[in-house]
């Protein structure tokens, strides 16, 4: 088994040798952090309403991977102020019926559903700690599942500002009726 030999010059993270998921779930929500940095940098100016918010939010990704091994900095007030966020620019949208759209789009939307994807990655990595027996705070998948829900609505946005249409993905495996009941992938 690897282990940190006593040069810090050949230590990346203290606790990379770590055999659990807590050393990835908070490599994972580093990646996050980094990605929400990238897509927030790829706003251009039409889009700084959205920037602004990476921005914003971009802090909380790193309190996030914290959150288990310190004092959890995700609680209900986080959890309520993303929420708010979240359905600020729901608000932006022109409503259609489509539920799941293909990944693509102009600017920051490709780095926004890398985003999202990351953030399904975090939640079910806190499936597993928690399956693990690591004390998972509450807030934290929840948090996770609204970060992922907020990625998607700003990639909407971003393409309805740009005239990007985004061709609906119907499922070959389950058709339109059952996925109608899930907002985004």
């Amino acid at each position: 088994m690897f282990k940190f030999n006593g040069d810090v010059d050949e230590m990346s993270y203290p606790f990379i040798y770590e055999t659990s998921n807590l050393c990835d779930f908070e490599i994972l929500t580093d990646e996050l952090c980094t990605q929400v940095g990238l897509a927030g940098s790829a706003c251009i100016e039409r889009d700084a309403d959205l920037q602004q918010v990476l921005f914003d939010i971009q802090p909380k990704m790193f309190d996030l991977n914290g959150s288990i091994r310190g004092r959890c900095a995700i609680g209900d007030v986080e959890l309520v102020e993303l929420k708010d966020i979240y359905s600020q620019l729901k608000q932006l949208l022109v409503a259609d019926d489509r539920k799941f759209v293909l990944p693509r789009g102009v600017g920051a939307v490709v780095p926004l559903h890398y985003c999202r994807s990351l953030s399904k990655k975090v939640t079910r990595l806190l499936v597993r700690l928690d399956l693990e027996g690591v004390s998972v705070p509450p807030t934290l998948p929840r948090y996770t599942n609204v970060l992922t829900n907020l990625f998607f609505v700003m990639t909407r946005i971003i393409n309805q500002r740009s005239a990007v249409e985004e061709p609906e993905y119907i499922s070959s495996n389950y058709g339109k009726a059952r996925l109608s009941r899930v907002e985004n992938p």
